[in-house]
């Protein structure tokens, strides 16, 4: 019986059998991934380089982009390596680095989006305080915290994760490296030790949502009274994107994580776990560009500048 000790190396779940179908999705993937660069390397560019977007919610914006960026980073090349090289083989190490940055970037987001959502409240709820609450001094503390909490979150959980003696193999039924996969491969009487960091995990994640809605109750309250339509709709207009990615974020990992394990099956488990690992930080530029006017010219002039350079040349 294997254990942690003599495991050298992980088997991930391919996508395809034949060649045709492997080289298919290393196309897809590698479409996919120069997309969500290109996407999130523009809001990044545009929001450092116009000083009309230095402000705590494009702050914020600017930080969930370079989380974006690092939460496909670091599921997506091994994954379209694999497909290219026709391989499943990710070393112990890997895997480890794998889910210890998995964890620390999906929980720096979250708690990103919870600072976001407090910026709203305080940009439409109490608007005369918005300088005082959050100069750059406290965004950029409040930022730091997101990070370092993801990051405590993460080393914690991979720790404790691969503290545990794997008895049942080698094979990782997903294309990437997660916990619940690891898990599975360790002693049935070990698994009891992962309870309690699974029980913090919910409990954090679901204060922070309670934050978040209960954030947009009071948002949606003071927005309906105000009396002009056009002040709604400005309104509205900075916090849907947002909403939208929350939305997103918490649906797709739902779907992967409280799906009844009756209907589980490895291929379903696979386009799921791609539906929340590979969309949410692909799609958030675009989520947040269609409704931010003042984005979209930022990323706009960026491009046309880009654009004039490369002429010049």
């Amino acid at each position: 019986m294997a254990n942690s000790s003599s495991i050298t190396e992980f088997l991930l779940l391919a996508f395809a059998d034949t060649r045709e179908l492997q080289l298919l999705h290393f196309g897809l993937f590698l479409g996919i991934y120069l997309a969500a660069l290109l996407g999130n390397g523009l809001i990044l560019t545009a929001i450092a380089c116009d000083h009309r977007l230095h402000t705590p919610m494009y702050f914020f914006l600017l930080n969930l982009a370079l989380l974006d960026l690092g939460s496909i980073s670091t599921t997506l090349p091994k994954a379209i390596a694999n497909s290219l090289w026709d391989t499943r083989a990710i070393s112990y190490e890997g895997c480890a680095t794998q889910i210890l940055f998995s964890l620390f970037l999906v929980g720096a987001v979250y708690s990103l989006l919870t600072l976001m959502a407090y910026d709203r409240y305080i940009a439409i709820c109490k608007p005369l305080h918005y300088g005082s609450l959050l100069d750059s001094r406290a965004c950029a503390k409040m930022a730091a915290a997101a990070w370092g909490s993801g990051f405590l979150y993460a080393v914690l959980h991979t720790a404790n994760t691969f503290s545990l003696p794997l008895c049942q193999g080698n094979a990782v039924d997903q294309f990437f490296c997660e916990i619940p996969q690891i898990l599975k491969l360790s002693c049935s009487d070990a698994y009891l030790r992962e309870v309690g960091v699974v029980v913090f995990s919910v409990s954090v994640l679901f204060g922070c949502s309670i934050f978040i809605v209960i954030s947009y109750i009071q948002i949606f309250r003071a927005v309906l009274r105000v009396p002009s339509e056009q002040g709604r709709h400005k309104a509205f207009s900075t916090c849907l994107p947002h909403l939208a990615v929350v939305s997103l974020m918490v649906s797709t990992g739902m779907c992967s994580y409280l799906k009844p394990p009756s209907i589980s099956s490895p291929s379903l488990d696979l386009v799921v776990s791609f539906l929340y690992s590979v969309v949410p930080p692909a799609v958030n530029p675009l989520i947040y560009s269609m409704r931010n006017q003042e984005l979209r010219d930022a990323v706009r002039t960026l491009v046309e500048y880009i654009i004039l350079q490369r002429i010049r040349l």
